[in-house]
């Protein structure tokens, strides 16, 4: 009742100005026509970018002013607020995960941990792999080769290290790969049968990669000792050396050299190992389960 000429396209604005009156929904325009409006997901491509172009331009405004132009990451965290606000905080990890980088698989250092922590060999893991892949239709586990590369860095050889004081008739040389274990040996037949082959690392590269590897209840055993900086030792480092028969291992080589039926393995478990602080000696570490087979560092098989 305004009297006003107004566009019909513009009369829903012109509408909303008239804040004085009453009943105002009876006077707003109603369609009747047409298809009616299909949910935004069942809509074709070219239709989602239309119906979103509004939006779309207000996010790219948004992003340029707040976030250095990146409407991605706008748009990402918008998904991943709205997961969370409906309690699907599965996806919502996964998005997170996607965001960060990591995709959503496991690394293979964790796969190789699962593998070992639950004495999977090699073909019972890739079977594992191949069916999780197959059922999910995503690669949460890592294949055997992305483990095997994971597990150089565990063996030794692979940590810098240097023998202070330098030791007698000790090579310098830290990279150090398998080699052969009956090299040096005077060969008898009455010691061992001829077929065997031995592969071993050498005594002080494994001791330095097990010490490498134990880093970290290493530096939490001096802070609760309160030793933060006293970082210069001297070390005792108590091992135990053991050797158990590893049964049938035809199976378990992996891609490696074929091993003869039985295999026996030689190694090492870190005990304990204190450190000299004035004129006492502290206990910076100490084995739990000395006779697990997971402590067991390997020396020779």
């Amino acid at each position: 009742e305004c009297d006003e000429e107004i566009l019909h396209g513009k009369y829903g604005q012109h509408l909303s100005g008239h804040k004085e009156m009453k009943d105002r929904e009876l006077y707003s325009y109603i369609n009747k026509g047409g298809r009616p409006r299909q949910h935004l997901l069942s809509l074709t491509r070219r239709a989602q970018k239309h119906r979103l172009r509004e939006l779309k331009r207000q996010v790219k405004a948004f992003a340029e002013k707040e976030e250095g132009g990146d409407i991605k990451a706008v748009c990402m965290t918008l998904f991943l607020l709205a997961l969370r606000a409906k309690n699907e905080h599965k996806q919502a990890d996964e998005l997170e995960a996607i965001m960060q980088g990591r995709g959503s698989g496991l690394h293979p250092a964790v796969c190789l941990a699962i593998r070992i922590n639950t004495f999977l060999s090699c073909s019972q893991y890739h079977k594992m792999y191949r069916t999780v892949k197959a059922v999910t239709g995503r690669q949460i586990f890592q294949p055997l080769h992305a483990l095997r590369t994971a597990e150089k860095a565990l063996l030794p050889g692979y940590h810098p290290f240097e023998w202070k004081p330098p030791l007698k008739n000790v090579s310098t040389n830290t990279e150090v790969g398998i080699i052969d274990g009956l090299s040096g040996l005077p060969l008898s037949i009455d010691d061992y049968p001829v077929d065997t082959i031995a592969k071993r690392f050498r005594y002080d590269a494994a001791l330095v990669c097990a010490l490498k590897d134990m880093e970290e209840e290493i530096l939490e055993g001096m802070k609760a000792e309160n030793l933060d900086d006293y970082l210069n030792g001297p070390f005792t480092v108590v091992v135990k050396e053991s050797c158990d028969g590893m049964g049938d291992v035809s199976e378990k080589h992996g891609s490696g050299p074929a091993v003869p039926e039985k295999a026996v393995r030689f190694s090492f478990t870190v005990m304990n190992i204190s450190i000299a602080h004035g004129n006492e000696s502290k206990r910076i570490f100490e084995e739990v389960k000395p006779n697990s087979e997971l402590c067991c560092k390997p020396l020779c098989l």
